[in-house]
């Protein structure tokens, strides 16, 4: 069976929603078709497919410390086939986090609809080492089926919910929403406000998406 039809099969049997294990299972099996440990599927900022908890840590980091792989002004194919030696040069911290996780390679495709790139496929190895040529055509081929699925049902695909294995979580609103209250409470800009909680998560070793919770549950109802 050939590469492309065993990616249309996997999308297919994915449907129009994410269920915790439905979205692992699919998220696992395109990290072994790409001979990765692991991947994550980001769009419009938001965290939708992952395969294990290293590949939504990698996601979520990228986030909390506003630098990584797959967030250049806008998202492109980027090979780092060497955290150690390559990533540090261009993203020290977010580097340093990824070896402590046991991530030796990352490797980041762009998930784009027409001319528009609306988000990213993310895949690591514990092991470093470049990726085949058929591996990184194959990454290609699933953005490419990615894109045709994410036209088809997004954003119906969205759950309301705490993200979990494989599950698609809306929940980085809340970010939005958590930046907004900081920036009136505090008296500073939006980005100033972002900033800060983004330092909050990181000191706390939390995700940005739970330091929100924090801030929004104590506002009134």
């Amino acid at each position: 069976m050939g590469t492309l039809k065993i990616i249309d099969e996997l999308l297919a049997s994915l449907g129009p929603s994410a269920e915790s294990g439905q979205g692992q299972q699919w998220a696992g099996q395109c990290a072994r078709l790409l001979g990765l440990d692991g991947v994550a599927v980001t769009l419009e900022e938001e965290l939708d497919w992952f395969s294990d908890r290293t590949s939504a840590r990698l996601e979520d980091m990228q986030f909390v410390l506003g630098h990584g792989p797959g967030l250049p002004p806008e998202p492109q194919l980027c090979l780092v086939p060497d955290v150690r030696h390559q990533a540090e040069e261009h993203w020290p911290q977010f580097a340093a986090e990824a070896e402590t996780l046991g991530v030796a390679a990352l490797f980041v495709w762009p998930v784009r609809l027409g001319a528009v790139a609306a988000g990213t496929l993310t895949g690591y190895r514990r092991t470093p080492g470049p990726l085949t040529v058929r591996q990184a055509a194959a990454g290609w081929l699933v953005t490419d089926v990615l894109a045709g699925h994410v036209l088809a049902h997004w954003p119906t695909a969205a759950a309301d919910g705490p993200g979990t294995t494989g599950e698609v979580d809306m929940h980085r609103a809340e970010v939005h929403q958590a930046t907004g209250v900081l920036s009136v409470r505090l008296g500073v800009p939006l980005a100033a406000a972002l900033a800060r909680l983004r330092a909050q998560a990181y000191a706390a070793g939390r995700s940005l998406t739970e330091a929100a919770h924090d801030i929004l549950k104590d506002l009134p109802q």
